[in-house]
C-alpha cells in the first residue's frame, strides 16, 4: 500500500551520506526509476580528504509512494552501502523552537519570514529566560514559555526545555541570541537538530560588548556565524558565515548595528537549509547543498 493515493504525485527530498564507493548513484537512480520517481534536481559531492560521498535528490513520487513506503523499500540498499539515507516530504514544514534571552532582533526577523512564508518552518513556541518577548510571541501569535535560568535551577530549567520538546514534537531548536550555555547532556540530545548564532569575533573579544572591544581595535571587518550546537562552546560544524566591511568613521553603536543585520541574515539561510534538509554533517563541518 502507498501512502497516497497514485494520482498523487509526492515531491519528496532523499538526502544519503556513505562511504565513497562505485555505485551508489546508479543504485539510487535506479530505485527512483523503478518506484516510478521523476528527479527533479540532485546535487553531489565526494570528500576525497575522507572518503565520505554526500548526494540530495528531489524528485516526484508520481505513482503516490510516500516516505514511509519508500524507506522501507530502500533498506536494503541502505545496508549494501552503509549509507544514512533520509527521505522527506517537501512540503512539510520543520517544527521550531526559538529560544531568546534579550536581543531580539533574529526572532524578530524569523518570525517575519515565517509570516511571509519564506521559511519552510512552523514555531509552535518561544521559550526564554526573561520576559522582554513576551509581548513578541502574543503578537504573532505563539506561545511563550518563560524559562528563568541561575546556577540552582539551570538541570531543572532544561528538563522543562526537554519536556517542551518532546511535547510540542520539535525538530528543530534555534538558539536566536539565548544567552545561556546548555549542558553538555542536552548537546548531544540535541545533535544535529539546534543551530545557534554569534558574531564572528570568536575566540577574540569574548564576553561583553564585543562590538565596542573590536571599535577599540580597529576591526574593519564584522560577520556573524550559524553553526550547530555541541558540547564544546561555540564550536559546532558551522552551516554559514557572512562578512560586511565598516570603516573608522563608524561608532561601536553603528559597528552592533551591521553585526544585528548580518546575524539576521546568516541565521534566516542557516534555518532555511535545513529545514530544507540541504545540510548533511561531515564529522566537524557541513556539506551544505545551498
Amino acid at each position: 500500500m502507498s501512502d497516497s493515493p497514485a494520482d498523487q504525485a509526492l515531491d519528496i527530498v532523499l538526502t544519503v551520506s556513505c562511504p565513497d564507493r562505485m555505485g551508489v548513484v546508479a543504485s539510487v537512480s535506479r530505485f527512483l526509476v523503478d518506484h516510478g520517481c521523476n528527479v527533479t534536481s540532485s546535487s553531489q559531492f565526494g570528500d576525497s580528504g575522507n572518503g565520505r560521498f554526500f548526494l540530495r535528490i528531489s524528485f516526484l513520487s508520481e505513482q503516490g509512494h510516500g516516505v514511509a513506503e519508500l524507506e522501507k523499500d530502500f533498506r536494503p540498499i541502505a545496508g549494501q552501502f552503509a549509507m544514512n539515507a533520509e527521505f522527506h516530504a517537501a512540503a512539510g514544514k520543520t517544527r521550531t523552537l526559538i529560544m531568546v534571552s534579550k536581543f531580539g532582533h533574529c526572532l524578530v526577523d524569523l518570525l517575519y519570514r515565517v509570516r511571509i512564508g519564506a521559511l519552510p518552518i512552523e514555531v509552535p513556541v518561544i521559550v526564554s529566560n526573561h520576559r522582554d518577548f513576551a509581548d513578541v510571541a502574543a503578537a504573532h501569535g505563539v506561545p511563550f514559555r518563560y524559562l528563568p535560568v541561575t546556577r540552582d535551577n539551570k538541570a531543572e530549567q532544561e528538563q522543562a526545555l526537554r519536556e517542551i520538546v518532546a511535547e510540542k514534537k520539535i525538530d528543530l531548536v534555534v538558539l536566536a541570541r539565548y544567552m545561556q550555555v546548555l549542558s553538555p547532556e542536552l548537546c548531544g540530545e540535541l545533535q544535529g537538530r539546534a543551530i545557534n548564532i554569534h558574531h564572528s569575533f570568536l575566540p577574540s573579544f569574548k564576553g561583553a560588548k564585543p562590538f565596542h572591544q573590536a571599535y577599540a581595535r580597529g576591526v574593519k571587518l564584522i560577520g556573524a556565524t550559524a553553526h550547530y550546537v555541541t558540547a564544546v562552546l561555540d564550536d559546532g560544524q558551522i552551516i554559514e558565515q557572512e562578512v560586511e566591511r565598516v570603516s573608522h568613521a563608524m561608532s561601536p553603536a553603528e559597528y552592533a548595528a551591521v553585526g544585528r543585520d548580518i546575524e539576521n541574515r546568516v541565521l534566516a539561510r542557516a534555518v532555511k537549509w535545513h529545514a530544507e534538509h540541504r545540510i548533511l554533517l561531515n564529522d566537524r563541518r557541513t556539506v551544505v547543498f545551498a
